[in-house]
């Protein structure tokens, strides 16, 4: 099945987009002239007319879409649009607007994926609040996050929000057009073989063979034939002739994972094929001349191989051409909740089920869990959360003290409040006070990393510290 696409989206656009879809013309018609000159903004009656722009490539930023629509033309309700437009757009924020404070309504909103629900009548200052949280429309320094999605094998995407990833994606695209070897440097997890992937992607190989070997998955023997194939009568049970991954690779691309795991007995014949190109298979002396580009990657510290003399310096300064470095995801934490939501997007399109909600609580543990495993444990992650469908145990897994966490306890001294509209607002203080406290603990009070990281401006943000009291001191 195919995967849902992200968009190339940057929060510096001058004048981002809003779609409102109302089947009131006076609520369609006063977001319009509340909001001002700000924003492109476009209106709709119903699911029928907001299709065709939905599904444009450059989706709205932001949709404000009336709970009620039961009678559209087109036969669509409003909560079967919200579905629609969660499984195709995962990035684009849906606010549901509801004339009714029926907990009912309100719980299978956020259950499938809205981002917020706005009570009718409304006013200015409450489209304002909604706004001020998705773009930084006053704020020229807020750093902001670019999200970049560049599909790579019809599974599998390169994703990037982070200025580091973004060097990343850089240093790839520069070392693309060469043929010179590259060195894949990071922990287990962290995407070196989605960067080799982009590299091959961009180079003027990316029509021919891109094979991939573990050199840590295969005794010496069996990893020697897999890399260079053999003739028959090579060792027991060779009765015929294979051709190796080189020559299958052969005007391609071959990247050889766990470099650093190969056996010193193999690595002087990787090392003659780097040089000419040239090798033998395994029971021949006829040499074979090919022409791959090789890439390589590695979760050890090489320098300490070499020095340990399991590992070949001169192996090393021929694959280190040009070296690329991932970092792990504990060091770039402001991709995590567009990662989560892409994982999550991707592996419900594979399972063929409806994608979840990441709460405000279940993203205060991811972000304040460390991700030793990196991309792949996230990535199970959300698997795991798809098949279990039980945020409590998925917190509990994750980071055992947040299973306890303010966010929950804090219901009860809400529960005598005026009303749902009171009861709802409290809620969500709470939670958002305990997440904007986590991300600033977690950039170090780094005030504008803390903002690109929950997506809000900086000034919002400021607003926010002031508002909920929030002090260096007070975060443990």
């Amino acid at each position: 099945m195919a995967t849902s696409s992200l968009e190339v989206k940057s929060a510096k656009r001058r004048f981002p987009y809003i779609a409102v879809i109302d089947e009131d013309q006076e609520v369609r018609d006063y977001v319009r002239e509340s909001l001002g000159d700000e924003f492109t903004i476009r209106l709709f009656s119903g699911p029928g007319e907001a299709s065709e722009t939905l599904e444009d490539a450059t989706p709205p930023d932001l949709v404000f879409l009336d709970c009620h629509i039961d009678s559209d033309p087109s036969g669509e309700s409003a909560f079967g649009l919200l579905t629609r437009i969660r499984k195709a757009k995962p990035f684009v924020p849906v606010i549901m607007l509801s004339c009714s404070a029926d907990t009912r309504e309100i719980l299978k909103a956020s259950q499938m994926g809205a981002a917020g629900v706005l009570l009718k009548p409304f006013h200015k200052g409450d489209l304002d609040s909604v706004v001020q949280q998705y773009f930084c429309v006053s704020d020229q320094e807020s750093p902001g996050l670019e999200i970049r999605e560049i599909p790579l094998d019809g599974e599998t995407s390169f994703v990037r929000a982070s200025k580091r990833m973004r060097d990343v994606e850089s240093h790839c695209r520069l070392v693309a057009s060469t043929d010179i070897p590259v060195l894949i440097l990071g922990e287990s997890g962290t995407g070196k073989e989605i960067a080799a992937k982009l590299i091959h992607k961009m180079s003027p190989r990316t029509q021919r063979n891109f094979l991939k070997v573990n050199c840590a998955a295969m005794p010496l023997d069996l990893l020697e034939s897999e890399l260079f194939g053999y003739e028959p009568g090579a060792f027991t049970g060779a009765v015929k002739s294979k051709p190796g991954k080189f020559e299958l690779c052969n005007g391609g691309t071959i990247f050889l994972d766990e470099i650093g795991e190969m056996p010193t007995a193999l690595q002087a014949k990787l090392l003659q094929v780097l040089q000419d190109g040239t090798f033998s298979r395994l029971g021949s002396r006829n040499t074979v001349k090919v022409d791959v580009r090789v890439i390589a990657a590695t979760n050890i510290n090489i320098k300490a191989a070499m020095a340990q003399k399991s590992f070949r310096e001169d192996l090393y300064y021929r694959l280190n051409g040009f070296s690329i470095h991932v970092p792990p995801l504990r060091e770039r934490r402001e991709e995590i909740p567009i990662l989560a939501k892409y994982f999550l997007a991707r592996n419900a399109s594979k399972f063929d089920r409806e994608s979840l909600p990441i709460s405000v609580t279940l993203m205060q543990a991811l972000l304040s869990y460390s991700w030793p495993g990196n991309l792949r444990e996230l990535d199970n992650f959300t698997k795991r959360y798809l098949v279990l469908e039980d945020e409590q145990a998925i917190i509990q897994e994750l980071h055992p003290e947040l299973s306890s966490s303010s966010v929950f306890t804090q219901t009860d001294r809400h529960e005598s409040s005026a009303g749902l509209k009171h009861l709802v607002k409290g809620l969500k203080g709470d939670a958002e006070s305990v997440l904007i406290a986590k991300t600033l603990e977690a950039t170090g009070w780094n005030r504008k990393a803390a903002a690109a990281q929950l997506q809000i401006s900086y000034k919002a943000l400021l607003y926010k510290i002031k508002q909920y009291h929030l002090e260096p001191s007070e975060i443990s």
